[in-house]
Protein backbone atom coordinates (compact mmCIF):
# COMPACT_ATOMS: atom_id res chain seq x y z
CA UNK A 1 0.00 0.00 0.00
CA UNK A 2 1.84 3.39 -1.18
CA UNK A 3 2.53 5.97 1.72
CA UNK A 4 0.67 8.96 1.23
CA UNK A 5 1.23 12.35 3.52
CA UNK A 6 0.52 15.84 3.09
CA UNK A 7 3.39 17.82 1.91
CA UNK A 8 3.94 19.64 5.36
CA UNK A 9 4.65 16.04 6.93
CA UNK A 10 8.22 16.57 4.83
CA UNK A 11 8.84 19.59 7.03
CA UNK A 12 7.32 18.80 10.14
CA UNK A 13 8.13 15.07 10.72
CA UNK A 14 10.96 14.88 8.27
CA UNK A 15 12.99 12.12 10.84
CA UNK A 16 9.80 10.05 10.18
CA UNK A 17 9.37 10.21 6.27
CA UNK A 18 13.19 9.43 6.04
CA UNK A 19 13.08 6.29 8.43
CA UNK A 20 9.49 5.37 5.89
CA UNK A 21 11.56 5.38 2.85
CA UNK A 22 14.22 3.34 3.92
CA UNK A 23 12.58 0.67 6.30
CA UNK A 24 10.09 0.59 3.52
CA UNK A 25 12.12 0.81 0.29
CA UNK A 26 9.05 2.33 -1.17
CA UNK A 27 8.78 6.53 -2.20
CA UNK A 28 6.79 8.46 -0.04
CA UNK A 29 3.83 10.35 -2.09
CA UNK A 30 3.38 13.97 -1.03
CA UNK A 31 -0.01 16.02 -1.45
CA UNK A 32 -0.68 19.58 -1.55
CA UNK A 33 -4.23 21.00 -1.19
CA UNK A 34 -5.23 16.97 -1.37
CA UNK A 35 -3.36 16.61 -4.93
CA UNK A 36 -0.22 14.81 -6.05
CA UNK A 37 2.86 17.17 -6.04
CA UNK A 38 6.06 15.30 -5.55
CA UNK A 39 7.48 12.05 -4.13
CA UNK A 40 10.24 11.04 -1.92
CA UNK A 41 12.23 8.01 -2.18
CA UNK A 42 15.65 6.89 -0.83
CA UNK A 43 19.10 6.85 -2.80
CA UNK A 44 18.29 2.71 -2.83
CA UNK A 45 15.72 3.33 -4.31
CA UNK A 46 16.11 6.03 -6.84
CA UNK A 47 18.94 4.16 -8.10
CA UNK A 48 17.02 0.73 -8.93
CA UNK A 49 14.66 2.65 -10.59
CA UNK A 50 17.58 4.06 -12.43
CA UNK A 51 18.96 0.79 -13.62
CA UNK A 52 15.87 -0.56 -14.54
CA UNK A 53 14.77 2.49 -16.75
CA UNK A 54 18.69 1.57 -18.63
CA UNK A 55 17.86 -1.80 -18.69
CA UNK A 56 14.37 -1.40 -20.36
CA UNK A 57 15.45 0.90 -22.96
CA UNK A 58 18.86 -1.27 -23.92
CA UNK A 59 16.18 -4.14 -24.50
CA UNK A 60 13.81 -1.93 -26.54
CA UNK A 61 16.77 -1.03 -28.99
CA UNK A 62 18.24 -4.11 -28.89
CA UNK A 63 14.50 -5.57 -29.97
CA UNK A 64 13.93 -2.53 -32.52
CA UNK A 65 17.27 -3.60 -34.45
CA UNK A 66 16.27 -7.03 -34.77
CA UNK A 67 13.11 -6.33 -36.14
CA UNK A 68 14.62 -4.33 -38.37
CA UNK A 69 16.88 -7.24 -39.50
CA UNK A 70 13.96 -9.06 -40.63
Amino acid sequence: MPHIRPVSDLRNNFAEISRIVHESSEPVFLTKNGHGDMIVMSMEYYEKLKLESEMYHKLKEKLRGNEEKK
